[in-house]
């Protein structure tokens, strides 16, 4: 959510309170009939453009405006939290309930937006995590288990927002639930009695069900195929929210396998999306895209497919670049900014892996943002701590799917597991095989053929382990990558510009150089000349 200035958000807040029908008698009524049937919701001091704001966000849900509400749920709401409760939660759904004629659909919906504006605000209790469990239940049961489609149409940012929100506040929850020393007796009773609450077997059911519930992966397939995804779409998976939701719901599985630590699954359930697709579901939110191709490339990354890690990252990153100007109007850009700087970390932990020639506007932004880290990875003593920090500054924050047993009398007494630190010593234990690599591959660029001694001298180890090392860089040359077909086929190819052979005691090396484009070097720099010549024009008018 944005910051804005006082003038600023005086003006905006005037420009939403014009927006609705203050002067329509009818909306008189229902607020003065508020007034009169509900004595705790006079006791509630609620700003008068709020009421109004509610009365016409009902209104729209109930007509199914899905553009209004787009502005409504972008902007308005946004706005209103800015100027009233930066600092505090919207009114309780008790307390508005008679301006929505206690309307359960509309205040489930509105419960939604005020523990998520908790979570995001303010530091959320126990008691909020319990209910804003219980409130998705009723979400999603109504959704799920109602006779025939529901009657609700929702846009589609909201839309990828619930299932977002819903993985995030699993997540937190199963890292709160782990860490049990600093709680009160009160809490941890709280959590014995309640331990199906956040499940991880109750979060994965329900996107499991969307899913099935709108056939989108039978549409998909068809899609896939060249075919309408009409044709087998069914009843449920026609509407726009059940079609929305379960197409959201598969990315959201990306995402909770990925912080369980499957990898292998979390790929395998993208198989029927196509990234490659110009038209796909997950570009119409931008935050869906960056999630699908950050989680995308992290799996990658874990198993140890560089290549196809740096190609998701460098889509993505170039898209971000090329869209700054309208993301930076959104109320999430702080996170896309967050998020982008993140995969800008694990993109140089990977080229450094597996060195790479990159697009030169996301090479000079690599070098901007971490080029004294990538400097330090070719560094055999510093290498590994940057590892680390990068890699902790970057990863998901992994959760571990049963938290501790509480029934255990010493349980105050154990270490808890942590799944990031877990990760990462994984992670570590596949670098520190590779901690001389980049050095010796700087030394073999030198050289066409070298002495299997003298190399070993320069890296200040014995032949014998140079030789184990030699092996090891040809191995890691080739990886599988991604051609067609689902994500987690592909061929093993070569993805190194460096190739060498050895004879004796002599190793023959041979490199491929790829000339470098000329033409976009002299564009990007024509383009920074001109935004200096526009900026000094600016300063010379002022």
């Amino acid at each position: 959510m944005n910051s804005y200035e006082d003038d600023d958000i005086a003006n905006e807040v005037d420009l939403v309170v014009s927006a609705y029908p203050v002067q329509d008698d009818g909306l008189d009524e229902e607020l003065l009939a508020a007034d009169q049937t509900s004595q705790q919701y006079q006791e509630v001091q609620i700003p008068d453009v709020v009421k109004n704001f509610i009365v016409f966000f009902h209104r729209n849900v109930l007509e199914n405006n899905v553009h209004e509400l787009h502005s409504i749920y972008e902007h308005s709401f946004n706005k209103l939290t800015e100027k009233f409760y930066a600092k505090d939660s919207w009114p309780e759904p008790e307390a508005i309930a008679p301006l929505v004629n206690d309307d359960q659909v509309f205040l489930t919906l509105y419960r939604e937006l005020y523990y998520r504006h908790i979570y995001s605000r303010l530091a959320p209790t126990i008691e909020h995590r319990f209910h804003s469990y219980e409130n998705y239940c009723d979400l999603f049961n109504y959704i799920l288990n109602s006779e025939g489609p529901v009657p609700l149409e929702l846009p589609n940012q909201w839309l990828w927002d619930i299932i977002d929100e819903f993985i995030y506040q699993f997540q937190s929850f199963c890292n709160y639930r782990n860490r049990i020393k600093n709680k009160t007796d009160e809490e941890l009773a709280f959590l014995r009695d309640n331990s199906q609450i956040w499940s991880c077997y109750s979060v994965l059911n329900v996107l499991y069900s969307l899913i099935q519930k709108s056939r989108i992966t039978e549409q998909l397939l068809v899609s896939k195929n060249g075919g309408d995804m009409q044709e087998a779409a069914g009843e449920y998976g026609s509407r726009p929210l059940y079609k929305m939701l379960g197409y959201f719901s598969i990315v959201g599985l990306l995402r909770v396998h990925c912080l369980l630590g499957d990898f292998t699954l979390a790929l395998k359930m993208m198989d029927n999306i196509e990234l490659n697709k110009k038209q796909a579901l997950f570009a119409r939110v931008t935050a869906c895209h960056v999630t699908t191709y950050y989680y995308v490339g992290f799996a990658y990354m874990m198993m140890r497919r560089y290549a196809d890690a740096i190609k998701a990252f460098s889509h993505i990153l170039t898209f971000i670049n090329r869209t700054k100007q309208y993301h930076t109007r959104s109320y999430q850009h702080e996170q896309i900014t967050k998020k982008g700087d993140q995969m800008y970390a694990l993109l140089t932990m990977c080229v450094t892996l597996c060195p790479t020639r990159l697009d030169e506007n996301i090479h000079s932004q690599l070098r901007e943002k971490y080029a004294e880290q990538s400097n330090k990875l070719t560094k055999p003593e510093e290498a590994l701590q940057v590892f680390e920090e990068l890699f902790h500054f970057a990863c998901p924050k992994f959760i571990s799917p049963n938290g501790p047993n509480l029934d255990d009398p010493e349980v105050m007494n154990l270490t808890p597991f942590e799944p990031v630190q877990h990760y990462t010593k994984i992670f570590l234990a596949e670098v520190r095989h590779s901690i001389l690599l980049p050095t010796l591959r700087s030394y073999l660029k030198l050289y066409t053929t070298m002495g299997n001694a003298k190399l070993a001298s320069f890296l200040e180890i014995d032949p014998d382990h140079l030789r184990t090392l030699l092996m090891m860089s040809k191995v890691r040359s080739r990886q599988i990558k991604w051609v067609e077909g689902t994500l987690l086929e592909g061929e093993y190819q070569g993805t190194s510009d460096l190739d060498f052979c050895m004879k004796e005691d002599m190793i023959h090396i041979a490199e491929s150089k790829i000339g470098r484009r000329y033409g976009d070097w002299f564009l990007r720099n024509i383009n920074k000349f001109q935004d200096i010549l526009g900026g000094l024009e600016l300063s010379a008018k002022v």
